[in-house]
């Protein structure tokens, strides 16, 4: 489970207060700020669809489509965007070093990508590689239904390592229509009707002077969705992935509490890394001794405390950064991550029938899903397959061992708790749900029924 200050739900918590500001204040709970369901719908929002948009550059052409500032683009099988040329200098002092360093940059900008409706959130994501001396900035602005632009807003500075940046998010960041929530651009009033109708991504490659070095971009993107206010979604039916499941490896999180508290002290705090590194170990990937050398030796599982380092968000304070998960997942090589939404558990039916397991984030009470044995404000585990009667196979984190990760969780409650953005909590208040968020992490060169699938929730 992910721990409750600074950000439980993200992703729907800002859709809430501004439901709140329009309806009136509820009590505030762990979940997110406290709201009051819509009026004349009988006490519950009726369901509606989502709208979910993923775009994402990866191909030379794609390279070839932005504007280039100093930039170049690689050959081979794999394009990436590489500092060919820089555009000049640049000072950056690390907000958790105190540390000034200037470096050389060149910047890459993306074409305006308008989705097909207008969105309330935006999430980037990544897939890097930043060698020795190099780092990388992501920003993305949006522009707004009637006019007008967001800023340049800083979605993470990062590298693959943390000697010489720690890798962060950029707190403080709004211009009174939006407000980037760690990971995520959010409309503060949906209500009012503001939207974000196009966006562009900008990437700031670094290096410092001299080094020769440059980090290598596989893959940038961004999901814009709105996601509408619902307690409830429909309900599907079992489908192609029924009585499938795949041979996920299973790790805890609480054999490690008490670890590291430098990365958050293990445990619940952990739910992020230990599924990512789940699912980078179905896919055969794993740290090498080196990498691994600075972990305790005694410990269980040291590729969990690995994972856990390489995820570490300073500005956040944890390992929750979700961008930063998928693009941990992708410093192995051949292997990509995207943070994105599902609309519906049948859009998890086609990647799992295709090979692909999804990382998903949720919250509930305890008696909300049956198996769980706990509640949460706010909690990723893997979702592995289907049983033979639909419901959901899951490799759950929260477990006291590994051998206790495997569950089993009824269909129709497993898809309310991930799929709706607002829940009524066991005291009576109410608080956010993150509306079908998740990562998926799949092979730089998938099979094409794995293209398939990755083609029906948007990713290609």
């Amino acid at each position: 489970m992910t721990r409750t200050p600074r950000r439980t739900v993200l992703a729907a918590a800002v859709a809430v207060a501004g439901a709140a500001a329009t309806l009136g204040a509820g009590t505030a709970t762990a979940g997110g700020p406290g709201s009051r369901p819509r009026p004349g719908t009988g006490g519950r929002p009726r369901p509606a669809a989502a709208a979910i948009d993923y775009r994402g550059w990866s191909t030379a052409g794609d390279w070839a489509s932005g504007t280039a500032e100093g930039t170049a683009v690689t050959g081979g099988g794999t394009p990436a965007l590489v500092l060919d040329t820089p555009a000049g200098t640049l000072d950056y002092t690390d907000p958790h070093t105190g540390t000034t360093r200037t470096w050389e940059y060149a910047r890459w900008v993306s074409p305006e990508h308008r989705p097909a409706e207008p969105a309330t959130e935006l999430i980037a994501s990544w897939n890097a590689r930043t060698p020795a001396h190099t780092h990388l900035r992501v920003e993305v602005r949006g522009t707004y239904a009637g006019g007008g632009q967001t800023p340049w807003y800083t979605m993470g500075v990062w590298a693959s390592g943390d000697e010489e940046i720690r890798r962060t998010s950029v707190d403080g960041q709004g211009d009174g229509v939006s407000t980037v929530w760690t990971d995520t651009v959010a409309v503060t009033d949906p209500a009012s009707g503001a939207r974000i109708v196009s966006w562009r991504l900008r990437l700031t490659l670094c290096r410092l002077p001299g080094s020769g070095a440059t980090p290598e971009v596989w893959r940038a993107g961004a999901m814009a969705s709105d996601v509408p206010e619902r307690f409830e979604v429909p309900a599907t039916e079992p489908g192609p992935a029924a009585g499938i499941e795949l041979p996920v490896p299973r790790y805890s999180q609480n054999v490690h509490i008490g670890r590291y508290p430098e990365y958050d002290n293990g445990g619940e705090a952990w739910c992020s890394p230990t599924s990512s590194q789940m699912i980078i170990e179905y896919w055969g990937h794993h740290p090498t001794p080196e990498d691994l050398a600075w972990v305790d030796p005694s410990y269980s599982d040291p590729q969990v405390c690995h994972a856990a380092r390489q995820t570490f968000d300073y500005a956040y304070q944890g390992c929750g950064n979700w961008p930063f998960n998928a693009a941990y997942a992708a410093t192995y090589e051949g292997l990509r991550g995207v943070v994105t939404r599902c609309a519906s558990l049948a859009d998890a039916e086609r990647l799992i029938q295709a090979g692909i397991p999804l990382i998903t984030s949720q919250s509930f009470y305890e008696e909300e899903l049956d198996g769980a044995g706990y509640g949460t404000a706010g909690h990723l585990m893997t979702v592995i397959g289907f049983t033979a009667d639909g419901d959901v196979i899951a490799n759950d984190p929260a477990s006291p061992d590994n051998d206790a990760v495997r569950r089993v969780y009824p269909r129709r409650q497993f898809e309310n708790v991930w799929l709706r953005t607002r829940r009524t909590t066991q005291d009576g208040t109410t608080a956010s749900g993150t509306g079908g968020v998740c990562y998926l992490y799949f092979p730089a060169r998938p099979t094409a029924a794995q293209r398939r699938a990755l083609a029906s929730v948007g990713i290609r």
